[in-house]
C-alpha cells in the first residue's frame, strides 16, 4: 500500500468533517433562540431541544469551531464567539460566586451548580484556540481568570486537582489529564506564559500517581490520599492511547525527548480490542473479572491520535490508516442509518448499535483525530 493510498483516508475524513459534519452541528446543533449548542441530536439530525446542556459540550463545541477557523475548515469564528458569549451569560457565576456551573436545563435555569474541574479545563481549551483566532485581549483575560480559579478553588495543597466544588470522591486522573491537554493548547495557540511549566507539573503527576502497573496501566479512580480505590475498578484503553497522544505532543512542544510511557500505553490499549472488528473496548477489568463488550467512538478516536503521533515518530504508518478506516467505517460512515455527518456513538460486539442519538460532545474527539491525522500527514 503505497502513501498515496494510505493518505485517501485522511483526506476522506477531512472531507467528511468539512462538507458534513461542521456544517451539520453548527446548524442542527446550535440553539439560534437561546445560544450555545443542543446536547444532542436524533439520528436523522434533528435536536433533542430539551435535554440538559452540559458546560463539557459547550466548551468543546467552541473549541472545535475556533480550531477549525483557525485551519481554513470552516468560517466558524463569529458562531464560536457568539457561543462563548451565551456561555458566559448562562454558566458563569449564575449563583453570584465563581465558576462555571455544570449544567442547565432547556430553558437555562440551573440544574447542577458543580464547579466541575474536568469541564473547567475544556474552557481553557476552548478560549486558546478563541484567542488564537481573534487576538482578542478580552479572551486571553479570561484565561487568566480561569487559571487564577484553578489555582485558588481546584488545586490540592500537593497541586493536584480536586473533583470540583463542591468536593467529592473518587479522586480521577482524567480532569489532571485533559487540565494537561488544555495546558499544551494554550502554549501551541498562543505562547501563553506558564503553560509549559503547568503541563511539565502535570505529567509529573501521572508518573507519581496515576501509573498503577508496570506494563503501563493508568487507574481512574483514587483515594483522597491517590491509592488506588479498587483493582475491581474498570480501566479505559482509551483513556490509555489518550494520553500517549498527549504525552508525545508534550516532548515535541516542549523539546523533550522521547520517553517509554507512550509505548507502554499504546501496548495495553492494543491488548484489549475486538479480535473480529479491532474496535477498543469501553473499558477493562485489572482483576481478571469480565468485562462489557461495548465499543464507544471516542477510544477508537484516541487510539487512531496515539498511533498517528507514533507514526510520526517513525511507527508504522499502516496501522495508522487502518484505526482510522475503522473509525470511519463503523461509527461515521451514514449507509443510511444517520444524517451525514453524525455517527453511531456506541456498539455491543456483535456490532448492534446501542444508542438512537448522537452526542454533541463526541465531536470533539472525532475532529481531533481527523486534524492530527491530517497535521502528521501534512494535508492542509
Amino acid at each position: 500500500m503505497d502513501s498515496q493510498t494510505q493518505d485517501d483516508i485522511a483526506q476522506t475524513l477531512r472531507s467528511w468533517a468539512i462538507n458534513s459534519a461542521l456544517p451539520l452541528w453548527a446548524t442542527a446543533g446550535r440553539d439560534r433562540t437561546n445560544g450555545g449548542f443542543y446536547e444532542r441530536l436524533h439520528l436523522d439530525g434533528h435536536a433533542d431541544a430539551d435535554a440538559p446542556r452540559r458546560l463539557t459540550v459547550q466548551a468543546r463545541q467552541i473549541y472545535v469551531y475556533a480550531h477549525a477557523t483557525a485551519l481554513g475548515w470552516f468560517d466558524g469564528k463569529a458562531m464560536a464567539l457568539e457561543a462563548l458569549d451565551a456561555m458566559q451569560k448562562r454558566y458563569a457565576s449564575p449563583d453570584g460566586q465563581p465558576g462555571y456551573v455544570f449544567l442547565i436545563g432547556a430553558d437555562g435555569t440551573v440544574q447542577d451548580s458543580r464547579r466541575d474541574t474536568y469541564a473547567h479545563a475544556f474552557i481553557l481549551l476552548a478560549l486558546g484556540w478563541l484567542a488564537r483566532i481573534t487576538n482578542d485581549a478580552q479572551i486571553v483575560k479570561l484565561i487568566d481568570a480561569n487559571l487564577a480559579f484553578f489555582d485558588e478553588h481546584l488545586t490540592a495543597p500537593d497541586g493536584t486537582f480536586y473533583e470540583g466544588i463542591p468536593r467529592a470522591l473518587p479522586r480521577r486522573q482524567n480532569p489532571h489529564m485533559h487540565a494537561f491537554e488544555a495546558m499544551l493548547g494554550l502554549h501551541e495557540t498562543i505562547s501563553y506564559p506558564d503553560a509549559l511549566r503547568r503541563a511539565a507539573l502535570l505529567r509529573g503527576f501521572l508518573n507519581e500517581h496515576f501509573i498503577i502497573e508496570d506494563n503501563g496501566a493508568l487507574g481512574e479512580f483514587f483515594t483522597d490520599t491517590w491509592d488506588l480505590r479498587s483493582r475491581k475498578d474498570p480501566v479505559e484503553p482509551g483513556h490509555h492511547a489518550e494520553w500517549a497522544w498527549l504525552l508525545r505532543r508534550h516532548e515535541a512542544l516542549a523539546g523533550l525527548e522521547p520517553g517509554p510511557a507512550p509505548d507502554r500505553f499504546i501496548s495495553f490499549a492494543s491488548r484489549y480490542r475486538n479480535e473480529r472488528t479491532g474496535l477498543l473496548y469501553d473499558e477493562v477489568r485489572l482483576d481478571g473479572a469480565e468485562h462489557p463488550k461495548k465499543h464507544r467512538c471516542w477510544p477508537q478516536t484516541e487510539y487512531a491520535k496515539a498511533l498517528t503521533v507514533a507514526e510520526e515518530g517513525g511507527g508504522s504508518r499502516r496501522e495508522t490508516t487502518a484505526a482510522l478506516e475503522r473509525l470511519y467505517r463503523h461509527y461515521l460512515a451514514p449507509e443510511g442509518r444517520f444524517v451525514p455527518g453524525g455517527w453511531i456513538d456506541q456498539f455491543d460486539a456483535d456490532g448492534n448499535a446501542l444508542t438512537d442519538v448522537m452526542p454533541a460532545s463526541t465531536f470533539y474527539h472525532v475532529f481531533v483525530a481527523i486534524a492530527e491525522a491530517c497535521r502528521v500527514r501534512k494535508i492542509a
